[in-house]
């Protein structure tokens, strides 16, 4: 993966809160939530056998409607060494798969792209779905329509799941990404209101919910190459195989099985919200390999 430095970072689609002291909530983890109000993510509420406790989110709490302080991160994402620093990074990450859905939700699914920001935040932060901190992982509230990553999470992802690849990055935001796309299009909520008539079936539709994502995540990643700034230069100068191989390993080890496994629970399918890894290596590749998200019905039919 080789990333344009002449191309422009763009900071307006990254809310800082990092340092902001938002606070984490200690509430019992919601990994689908409820309703409108509930998380969807990559990982979410898995990690606590991995690293331990001390993690939730509180979705009784309201949260609270926060912003950050964006000077720091546009003045360190407009020096010359910019695509050094893992938070510019991802920022332009965002405007790659963002600038992909402006073009892509419009001509396969005939509906105009509305942007959303992604929130840095640094061990705590208050979401439209109640407060959260770092142990959720990465996730999307459909609430406040925005997408939450605290970026120490990328060292929990080498660390305890051995995603040490650099490509596992951009594929984690670009399926937060997805569940937005979902939010777009009225997916996410139609799968709520499925959970609720049959609650027995709510597993598995958070797994097809997860499925798309990765299967969005994989189609853009095929068009990355494809994507501009502002001003029109390209995002992306190369993404090889190698990058493409990352993403699918890291697919495979945040597979529900895979979890279980690595903290010595039991494998149970019925109690998967996520899929297995067999099933997320698949739905991203068929992204990947069709490059178009109208592939990714995984509510069609058998997964």
């Amino acid at each position: 993966m080789e990333l344009n430095e002449n191309a422009r970072v763009d900071t307006g689609q990254v809310d800082d809160r990092r340092g902001s002291g938002g606070g984490g909530g200690m509430g019992i983890p919601i990994p689908g939530g409820g309703g409108r109000g509930g998380i969807v993510g990559l990982v979410i509420a898995v990690l606590v056998a991995l690293v331990g406790g001390g993690f939730g989110l509180n979705a009784m709490n309201g949260g609270g409607a926060e912003s950050g302080d964006n000077t720091s991160l546009t003045q360190k994402c407009s020096a010359d060494d910019a695509l050094k620093q893992l938070d510019c990074r991802n920022t332009l990450y965002v405007n790659s798969i963002q600038a992909y859905w402006r073009t892509a939700l419009p001509e396969r699914f005939g509906q105009q792209y509305q942007p959303s920001k992604t929130v840095f935040f640094s061990q705590g932060v208050n979401t439209g779905c109640g407060q959260a901190d770092s142990g959720v992982g990465p996730f999307y509230c459909p609430a406040d329509d925005l997408v939450y990553i605290d970026l120490t999470f990328y060292q929990t992802l080498a660390d305890q799941l051995g995603a040490e690849g650099e490509f596992a990055q951009p594929y984690v935001l670009a399926h937060e990404y997805g569940h937005h796309v979902q939010d777009l299009l009225g997916t996410e909520a139609q799968m709520r209101r499925q959970q609720q008539r049959d609650p027995g079936s709510a597993n598995a539709l958070s797994v097809k919910l997860e499925l798309q994502a990765d299967c969005y995540a994989g189609a853009w990643a095929k068009n990355a190459t494809g994507t501009a700034d502002e001003q029109g230069q390209k995002i992306f100068k190369s993404i090889t195989e190698q990058d493409i191989a990352q993403a699918i390993d890291t697919a495979e080890k945040i597979g529900d099985d895979a979890i279980s496994k690595r903290a010595n629970r039991p494998v149970n399918p019925e109690e998967f919200t996520h899929g297995s890894s067999e099933q997320r290596k698949q739905w991203f590749t068929k992204g990947y390999t069709t490059g178009d998200p109208k592939s990714c019905d995984t509510f069609g039919g058998s997964l």
